[in-house]
């Protein structure tokens, strides 16, 4: 498990990354189940370039909170005070659930988006960190087809 955690702190470090070396990452991790992803969760994204990375930081998105299956929110954001928020009008105005979907062969814990054609998939570095791949229609969301690739570290566990 340690060259899977370098490997991802290798990529999460590094300040330009091709999804191909995501992809191969991807490959080698468990997928999370809906149980495993229930809590607080502090976000942050791989140097791929992706449009959604410039969407995020203007609104401030910190992580998600997987509160239960359907009480997702997937946009927590910081606002001017520093205090969380569930910032709907990013997420398209809505929130999201937990499901078990296929992806790439396999089941994973994904969240999908109330009020957009998106999919967030799961697969473990450890109990307490997860790669997503954003999947879905993203044209519609950020105006690109290419997969979005992040990271999220557990907070809490509630």
């Amino acid at each position: 498990m340690t060259d899977l955690h370098d490997r991802f702190d290798a990529l999460r470090r590094a300040n330009a990354v091709e999804p191909a070396d995501l992809d191969a990452l991807w490959r080698d991790l468990a997928p999370a189940s809906i149980e495993e992803m229930l809590g607080g969760w502090r976000g942050g994204d791989f140097a791929t370039g992706h449009p959604a990375s410039a969407v995020l930081e203007q609104v401030r998105w910190h992580g998600k909170r997987f509160d239960g299956p359907f009480d997702v929110k997937p946009l927590m954001c910081l606002d001017d005070d520093g205090a969380l928020f569930s910032h709907l009008a990013a997420g398209g105005g809505g929130e999201a659930s937990l499901w078990e979907v296929g992806f790439r062969g396999e089941t994973t814990a994904t969240m999908v988006y109330d009020r957009m054609p998106v999919f967030d998939h799961f697969k473990k570095v450890d109990d307490d960190t997860v790669m997503g791949i954003m999947n879905g229609k993203l044209d519609a969301a950020f105006g690109v087809s290419d997969l979005y690739y992040f990271w999220l570290e557990r907070e809490d566990r509630s």
